[in-house]
C-alpha cells in the first residue's frame, strides 16, 4: 500500500519515512536561522506542541536563539514560568521584546507551576510559554503536551542537558551548547532521520537578560503567583 503512495502523510497526517522530515499535520513558525529550520520537520518551531531546549545553565544562548520568534509576537503576551532570574528590561529591549509584553509566573512549588503553564496553555492566548525547570515527571510533560496541542502557541521547556536521557513526549528536543561565535546545536529529537553532526548558529553578543539584581520600574512587569495569573491571559 505505501509502495504505491508518494507520501505516507496521505494515509495519515502523523505518518512520515524514517529517511525523511515529517511535513503532514505541522503549524510551524520559521526559526529565523535558516540553517535550523532547514533541519526542522515543517520547516521551524512546531507549534501546539512540547518543544524540549537543553541546556548546560541557563544564559548559554538559548534566549537569542528565540530571538526572531519572541520579535515576531507582535502584541501577543510571551510567558514566562519560572525563569531563572529577573528579566533585564534593556537586554529584552534588544530582543525587541518590551517587558509589558512579558508575564512572570513565579510558583514556590513544581505542581503549582505545572499547574500555571497548563492554564496559560489551554487559553492559548499567549504567543510563547517558556518553562524552566529541573525536574519533570512524564506524566506532567503529557499533560502539558496536550495541554498546547489546543492553541497555536509555542511552547518550550528549558531543561538540563542530562534530561536527554529521558524520555519525553517533546515533539523537537535541542541541545544547545556555546561555541566560540554562537551555539552548537545537537537536534536530540525530530520526526525525521537522527542528525549525527552539530549545528553551528551564529548569535550577536547580547546584554545580560536576566539578573538576580534587576530594576523593575512601576511600569515594568512584576512577577505573577501561581494561582494569579492575569484575567486576560487565562480568559
Amino acid at each position: 500500500m505505501f509502495a504505491a503512495l508518494s507520501h505516507p502523510e496521505d494515509v495519515h497526517p502523523s505518518l512520515w519515512r524514517a529517511s525523511q522530515l515529517a511535513r503532514g499535520g505541522l503549524r510551524t513558525v520559521d526559526t529565523g536561522y535558516a540553517a535550523l529550520s532547514a533541519e526542522l520537520p515543517g520547516g521551524g518551531w512546531p507549534l501546539g506542541a512540547l518543544v524540549d531546549l537543553l541546556i548546560q545553565q541557563p544564559g548559554v544562548g538559548e534566549m537569542r536563539l528565540l530571538r526572531p520568534v519572541l520579535a515576531a509576537q507582535g502584541r501577543r503576551p510571551i510567558a514566562l514560568v519560572q525563569p531563572p532570574h529577573l528579566p533585564n528590561g534593556p537586554a529584552f529591549a534588544y530582543l525587541e521584546v518590551p517587558l509589558e509584553q512579558l508575564i512572570q509566573v513565579r510558583a514556590p512549588k513544581m505542581a503549582d507551576a505545572l499547574w500555571s503553564a497548563e492554564q496559560i496553555l489551554r487559553a492559548g492566548t499567549c504567543g510563547v510559554v517558556l518553562f524552566w525547570a529541573q525536574q519533570v515527571q512524564t506524566a506532567s510533560l503529557r499533560r502539558l503536551h496536550l495541554a498546547a496541542q489546543s492553541s497555536d502557541t509555542l511552547f518550550v521547556m528549558v531543561r538540563p542537558l542530562a534530561a536527554a536521557q529521558q524520555a519525553s513526549p517533546a515533539l523537537l528536543r535541542l541541545a544547545v551548547r556555546p561555541a566560540d561565535d554562537g551555539i552548537s546545536v545537537d537536534i536530540v529529537k525530530r520526526r525525521g532521520p537522527t542528525r549525527a553532526e552539530a549545528l553551528s548558529i551564529p548569535l550577536h553578543p547580547s546584554p545580560i537578560l536576566f539578573s538576580r539584581h534587576a530594576r523593575i520600574s512601576r511600569r515594568q512587569t512584576v512577577p505573577t503567583p501561581a494561582g494569579g495569573i492575569p484575567a486576560e491571559v487565562v480568559a
